[in-house]
């Protein structure tokens, strides 16, 4: 019984966290729809949320001026797309 109870809890952990991982979001902006995936940045961080997060990562209101400092900034730094259609899309 204990093992059910432990293999259960592993398989809720693992799935909910391949469901944070795996989330991609779609923000809509009269200049173009942004789709972040989150799992990529994710991993193009290496794992270091306070990237883009600060204290206990949650959702981002994502705004012009969080968007153009932050992940343009980001972008920058890590040789990702700068340009303006490079991540709003019609």
């Amino acid at each position: 019984m204990k093992k059910l109870v432990l293999i259960m809890m592993l398989l809720t952990f693992v799935t909910a966290n391949v469901a944070i991982a795996a989330d991609v979001v779609v923000y809509e902006n009269a200049k173009g729809n942004i789709t972040f995936d989150h799992k990529a940045h994710q991993e193009s961080v290496a794992g270091d949320c306070t990237k883009c997060h600060e204290g206990t990562p949650a959702k981002i209101e994502v705004d012009k001026d969080f968007g153009h400092k932050t992940c343009k900034t980001c972008h920058k730094e890590m040789d990702g797309p700068t340009k303006c259609n490079d991540c709003h899309k019609k």
